[in-house]
C-alpha cells in the first residue's frame, strides 16, 4: 500500500512549482462585460495594418508550411528525423525562390534595355493609326472636344476685356520696388558637393534590396520553426477550439489542415503548369523574355479576376511593340484567350472541385480588403488567406460565422429556404426552389423532408401569434399554387414512375403497382384526406392526397368545416375504405381532433380512422404521446407523410393479402430507409 502524498507537497523527480492563487471573486463585484465585436474587430484590423511588416511574412510562411506540409510527411516516411526533413524542404524551397529571382532579375534587365527600340516601333504604329479611318474619327471626336473647351474659355476671358485697365505703375514707384540699396553687392552661393564613403555607397546601393531580403529572411525563419512545432501548434489551435471533445476538435483540425494543403499544393501545380505553358507559347510566338512572361502569369492567376487580365496585358503590349505588324499581337491574344478560360472552366473543376469554397461576394470583398491592408502582397494572398478563415468557419464553433460570411454553402437550409418563400407569399419563388431540390429528390421526399417541415415552423409561428392574417392568407395561396403546379410531375421511385432513379432524399416505400391494387382501392374516395382545423391543415391533407393519387389510390379530401358537428350529418362516407385526419397544429389540438375522429367513426361504422400529426423530429415522442393521450379512439397515430403514406399501403397490402390466389404474389411494400 503506498502512502498518500500531501497536496502540495513535492513528488520525487519534479521540480517544485508554487501553487496558483486562488482567485475568488467578491460577492459583489459585477462580471466584467465582454468588448463590443465592433471594436474587437477594428483592433484586430488596426493591428494587421500597423504590423504589416511582420503579419506579412508571417502569412507567406503559414502558407507555404501548407504547401511543404506534404514533402516533409514523405520525408519523414523515409525514416529521415525532423530536422533534416524539415531542412531539405526549406533549403529546397529558398533554391527555387532564388532561381526565380535571378531569372526576373536578368529577364527585367534585358527588357529594360530594349525599350527604346520598342518605343520607337510603338510611335510609329500610333502613327500609323492616325492617318487610317480609325485615326481620323479619334481625330474629330478630339476637335469636337477640344472645341467645346477653348470655347468655354473664349466666353470666360470677354467679360474681362470690358473691365477697365488698372491705373499704370509710375516709374519713380517701380525705380524703387528694383533699386537695391547703394553699396550692396551680389553674394555668389556656391555648394560644394562631397564624395560620399563608401559607407554610404554600400548603404545607397544596398537599400533597395535590404527590405525584400529581410522579408524574406523572415519568411524562411518562420516557416522553419512552423514545419519543426506543427504537432505542438496544432495542439494549441486545439485548445483554443475547445478541448472538451478532443476527438472531435482533433479530426477537425487535421481534416481542415489536410484540406488547405491539398488545396494549395493543387493550386500551385496548376498555376506552375499555366505559366509553364504561357511561356512555351510566347517562345514558339517570338515575343522577347518568355520566362519573365511566364513567372509572371502563373503568379497573377493567384490574384482574383483581375490576375487574368494582368497576365495576357503585358506580353500583348510587349508583342504590339516587338512586330512592326499586328500578327503577334492577335496570336499572344488567342492564346490567353484560349488557355485562360480551359484552366479556370474545365482543369480547376476537375483537380479541386468547383470552387475554393468561398462565394464569388467574398472572393471580390476579401480582394478588396486585402489589398487595401497589405497592397500588392495582399492581393496575391487574399483568396488564399481567405480559404484559410473560411475552412476555421467550419470546423471550429467559435469561428463560425466566417462560414456564413465568405462560404459558398447556402446560409439557409432548404426548409428555412422553403418556408422564407412562402412566409413573403411569393409563388414563383417557391416553384423555382421546389424545381431545383426535385432534381435530386423524388415528390413524395420533397414533400416530407422539405415542404411540411417548413410547414411546421409556420405552425410553430402561428402558435407564437406572430404571424399576421395576410401572411397566412399569402401561405395558403403559396401553397396551393405550389400543389396545384406540382400535381402533374411523377413521383421519381415510387413503382408508378422512374423506379430505380437515385434520390439524394430518402425514397419513399414502393407498394403496390396501380394494375394489382383491390378496384375497392382505386374508386374516387377510398381514401378520406380529412383536414384538421389549422390554417395549414388543409395543404397538408391535399399533399397526402395528391401523393396516394400518384400511387393508384382513389382519393377524396374533406375539409374541417364539412366534418363539423353542424355539417357531419349530411356527410356521405361513399366507398370509403380508410380515413386519414392531418393536422399540423401544435397546441390545443387534441381535443378538437377526438371529437373529429370519433363524428368520423359515427358517420363510418367499421372504417378505420388514421390520425396524423405531421411533426418534426425534435420533440417528435413527447407531442405523440400527448395525442394519443388525447385522441385514443383512432385506428392509429403517425407523425409524417412517410408514416402516413406506409399505413395506407399496408392496408392496402393487407387487402391484397386477403384475396385469393394473390396472397402470395402481390408485392409486399418496401421497408423505408432510416
Amino acid at each position: 500500500m503506498g502512502t498518500k502524498t500531501p497536496v502540495g507537497a513535492q513528488q520525487p523527480g519534479q521540480a517544485l512549482v508554487p501553487p496558483r492563487p486562488t482567485r475568488v471573486a467578491a460577492a459583489e463585484t459585477p462580471r466584467a462585460t465582454m468588448a463590443s465585436p465592433i471594436l474587437v474587430g477594428a483592433t484586430i484590423v488596426a493591428i494587421l495594418y500597423f504590423g504589416r511588416e511582420i503579419f506579412i511574412p508571417i502569412a507567406i510562411a503559414l502558407l507555404l508550411s501548407f504547401v511543404l506540409t506534404p514533402l516533409v510527411s514523405r520525408l519523414r516516411r523515409l525514416r529521415l528525423p525532423r530536422l533534416v526533413a524539415v531542412g531539405v524542404s526549406v533549403l529546397l524551397t529558398l533554391g527555387i525562390v532564388g532561381a526565380l529571382a535571378t531569372l526576373i532579375g536578368i529577364q527585367a534587365a534585358d527588357l529594360v534595355g530594349d525599350i527604346p527600340r520598342y518605343r520607337a516601333t510603338i510611335e510609329r504604329k500610333i502613327e500609323g493609326l492616325r492617318t487610317s479611318p480609325v485615326g481620323h474619327i479619334t481625330d474629330y471626336v478630339a476637335n469636337i472636344g477640344r472645341a467645346l473647351h477653348t470655347g468655354g474659355q473664349e466666353q470666360a476671358k470677354e467679360p474681362a476685356k470690358e473691365q477697365p485697365q488698372a491705373a499704370p505703375q509710375t516709374p519713380e514707384a517701380a525705380s524703387g520696388l528694383d533699386q537695391a540699396k547703394p553699396g550692396s553687392k551680389p553674394v555668389v552661393v556656391e555648394v560644394a558637393s562631397t564624395q560620399p564613403g563608401p559607407l554610404e555607397m554600400l548603404g545607397t546601393l544596398l537599400s533597395p534590396v535590404l527590405q525584400p531580403l529581410a522579408t524574406v529572411g523572415i519568411v524562411f525563419v518562420v516557416l522553419l520553426f512552423v514545419l519543426m512545432q506543427r504537432e505542438d501548434l496544432r495542439d494549441r489551435m486545439i485548445r483554443l477550439a475547445g478541448s472538451s471533445d478532443l476527438h472531435r476538435t482533433t479530426g477537425a483540425i487535421d481534416d481542415a489542415a489536410g484540406r488547405l494543403s491539398r488545396y494549395f499544393v493543387v493550386q500551385l501545380a496548376l498555376n506552375t503548369a499555366f505559366g509553364v505553358v504561357i511561356g512555351i507559347g510566347l517562345y514558339v510566338i517570338g515575343v522577347p523574355n518568355p520566362v519573365l512572361w511566364a513567372i509572371f502569369s502563373g503568379l497573377m492567376r493567384f490574384v482574383p479576376y483581375i490576375g487574368a487580365f494582368l497576365s495576357a496585358l503585358l506580353p500583348i503590349i510587349l508583342a504590339a511593340a516587338v512586330d512592326p505588324g499586328w500578327n503577334m499581337m492577335i496570336a499572344v491574344t488567342i492564346l490567353f484567350l484560349i488557355l485562360e478560360p480551359l484552366t479556370g472552366q474545365v482543369f480547376e473543376p476537375i483537380v479541386y472541385g468547383q470552387s475554393t469554397g468561398l462565394s464569388p461576394f467574398a472572393v471580390l470583398v476579401s480582394a478588396l480588403f486585402w489589398t487595401w491592408l497589405w497592397g500588392p502582397v495582399g492581393l496575391l494572398l487574399s483568396t488564399p488567406l481567405t480559404v484559410c478563415l473560411v475552412v476555421l468557419g467550419r470546423h471550429v464553433e467559435h469561428l463560425e460565422f466566417l462560414d456564413v460570411l465568405f462560404g459558398d454553402r447556402p446560409a439557409l437550409t432548404p426548409v428555412q429556404n422553403f418556408y422564407q418563400r412562402i412566409l413573403a407569399g411569393d409563388s414563383e419563388e417557391v416553384l423555382g426552389h421546389a424545381e431545383l431540390i426535385l432534381q435530386q429528390c423524388s415528390l413524395s421526399s420533397y414533400y416530407d423532408e422539405v415542404v411540411l417541415k417548413g410547414l411546421e415552423l409556420a405552425a410553430r409561428d402561428a402558435a407564437r401569434g406572430v404571424l399576421t392574417a395576410q401572411q397566412k392568407g399569402a401561405m395558403r395561396t403559396a401553397l396551393g399554387e405550389l400543389i396545384a403546379d406540382l400535381s402533374e410531375r411523377s413521383d421519381a421511385g415510387t413503382g408508378t414512375a422512374g423506379e430505380g432513379a437515385e434520390n439524394a432524399c430518402s425514397p419513399m416505400p414502393i407498394g403496390p403497382s396501380p394494375e394489382t391494387l383491390p378496384e375497392a382501392w382505386t374508386r374516387q374516395g377510398a381514401v378520406l384526406c380529412v383536414s384538421g382545423r389549422g390554417f395549414l391543415d388543409e395543404a397538408a391533407a391535399a399533399i397526402l392526397a395528391q401523393i396516394l393519387e400518384k400511387r393508384g389510390i382513389g382519393i377524396r379530401t374533406l375539409p374541417f368545416s364539412d366534418a363539423s358537428s353542424a355539417r357531419i350529418g349530411r356527410f356521405e362516407p361513399g366507398a370509403a375504405r380508410m380515413a386519414c385526419v392531418v393536422s399540423l397544429a401544435l397546441t390545443g389540438e387534441p381535443t378538437h381532433l377526438r371529437r373529429l375522429v370519433g363524428r368520423l367513426q359515427e358517420r363510418m361504422p367499421g372504417v378505420p380512422v388514421l390520425l396524423g400529426l405531421w411533426l418534426a423530429q425534435n420533440g417528435q415522442s413527447e407531442r405523440v404521446a400527448h395525442a394519443k393521450a388525447g385522441a385514443t379512439n383512432a385506428a392509429g397515430q403517425v407523425a409524417s407523410l412517410r408514416e402516413a403514406i406506409e399505413a395506407v399501403l399496408a392496408a392496402v397490402q393487407a387487402d391484397i393479402a386477403a384475396a385469393p390466389g394473390v396472397g402470395t404474389t402481390a408485392r409486399t411494400p418496401e421497408p423505408a430507409e432510416a
